[in-house]
């Protein structure tokens, strides 16, 4: 049977921390970058079946975690590609991640402001002005760059633009490929919904 590839790209409007920064993950065709540049213009690698990723198994791995963290709070540890919720009393339940690659990586302080269910994508405004070829809205669904859950990442200032959110491509999980959103295979995604509420605290380091 013809199996169909996808491709996933990231962009980043303005990097976290220096006011509101717009990250979202888009899928292929879109070709994001411009310009002449060799690096900017690199093929990028071509992820796994549809189906394959539909199926691909769960990371998710009870832990030994000694931190101050309290019990239902998360901890992303973007150099090693892990996600931890704490569970107290020193144990954590950890998945794998893909998060910011080289020049979009971010650490703070923020907290889970919603959370959607196959959430819609719209690109915001500043980006469909520097590409006015990109849609201006994405039901969500398996083609979704948001994948099955997102959790929306908020600080004092507001929305940071940044998500933990699923994705269709199990390849992305332990590399560093995204714009500064924290992607997560969608059974783990939708595994660590159901453990987290709004107000979640969320630790990047």
């Amino acid at each position: 049977m013809l199996k169909f590839r996808t491709i996933a790209l990231s962009i980043s409007i303005l990097s976290f921390g220096a006011g509101t920064a717009l990250a979202q993950d888009l899928p292929f065709p879109f070709n994001l970058f411009s310009g002449a540049s060799s690096q900017a213009t690199r093929a990028q690698p071509a992820s796994l079946p549809t189906d394959v990723a539909v199926n691909a198994p769960p990371t998710k791995t009870l832990v030994d975690y000694p931190t101050s963290a309290a019990a239902g709070s998360i901890t992303v540890d973007t150099k090693s590609k892990f996600l931890y919720l704490s569970l107290g009393d020193g144990k954590a339940l950890r998945y794998g991640v893909g998060v910011g690659r080289d020049g979009f990586g971010w650490t703070g302080h923020v907290h889970v402001a919603r959370r959607a269910e196959w959430p819609d994508w719209t690109p915001p405004d500043a980006m469909l002005e520097r590409r006015p070829d990109l849609p201006r809205y994405m039901p969500g669904g398996i083609g979704n760059p948001l994948g099955a859950r997102a959790l929306y990442l908020y600080n004092a200032k507001g929305d940071t633009g940044f998500r933990i959110h699923g994705t269709n491509e199990p390849d992305t999980i332990g590399q560093a490929v995204s714009s500064g959103c924290i992607r997560m295979l969608n059974v783990d995604v939708e595994d660590l919904y159901t453990r987290v509420k709004v107000g979640t605290q969320v630790n990047v380091i």
